[in-house]
């Protein structure tokens, strides 16, 4: 090859060498999440769609869809197989965001699979605030009513074996930040006090009925800023 085609060709590599070098100083690092995800799981005879006005109102506080993951299950199977599906979707919440913690927003017996999750489960690794809202914590009387049809019931009646072990020893395990939120005039949960736990902040939100305590506004700001 001629002398001045060397040439040629060695400023080219070099120029060639230089835009790769400088490009991959200039690619930015991939971004972790900077708040945690929140994963809200409904209780008996519910669905995703009874977070929808929390779910808006979180949007309106910024959050965005990929980092709010209202989840649906089957709520007549036993709680102890819903807080294994629950283990993975957690785990698939993560993998989205790139978080490695989520906070766990629970409403009336999603209490109940989610805090066998945490207990049993190795939940209390991933997940950093959790707040029960109207959570059947120590069961209800009026869970008699349909356990003779779903398995979900049974356990949540007041006494119930799995209620038993759940609530043995410590009632809020690990690192994670507790709070349950109850009103004095929940229909659903006999005897109100049921709701609260041991170790967490428990919060008397008033009169609020149990199908009102995870759609009521005031009751969203003071979850809002316990997650926060």
């Amino acid at each position: 090859m001629p002398r001045h085609k060397r040439r040629i060709a060695a400023v080219l590599s070099a120029v060639v060498s230089s835009l790769l070098l400088s490009l991959s100083f200039s690619a930015p690092p991939a971004q972790a999440a900077t708040r945690n995800p929140v994963v809200l799981v409904h209780g008996f005879n519910g669905s995703a769609s009874s977070w929808n006005d929390w779910v808006a109102a979180f949007k309106a506080d910024g959050y965005t869809t990929a980092e709010l993951d209202a989840w649906s299950y089957s709520w007549s199977q036993s709680n102890v197989t819903t807080a294994r599906q629950l283990a993975t979707e957690i785990q698939n919440v993560l993998a989205r965001t790139g978080a490695s913690k989520v906070d766990l927003v629970v409403h009336s017996m999603g209490a109940l699979s989610s805090r066998y999750y945490l207990k049993n489960l190795g939940g209390t690794a991933y997940v950093d605030d959790f707040v029960s809202v109207a959570g059947t914590n120590h069961g209800t009387s009026v869970a008699s009513l349909c356990g003779w049809l779903y398995t979900s019931c049974v356990e949540m009646t007041t006494g119930s074996a799995f209620l038993t072990a759940l609530n043995s020893g410590d009632e809020t395990p690990g690192s994670v930040s507790y709070a349950a939120y109850w009103s004095n005039c929940d229909s659903a949960i006999d005897p109100d006090s049921s709701a609260l736990l041991s170790g967490a902040t428990n919060v008397g939100v008033g009169c609020v009925s149990h199908t009102d305590m995870n759609n009521d506004p005031g009751i969203y700001r003071q979850v809002y800023d316990f997650v926060q």
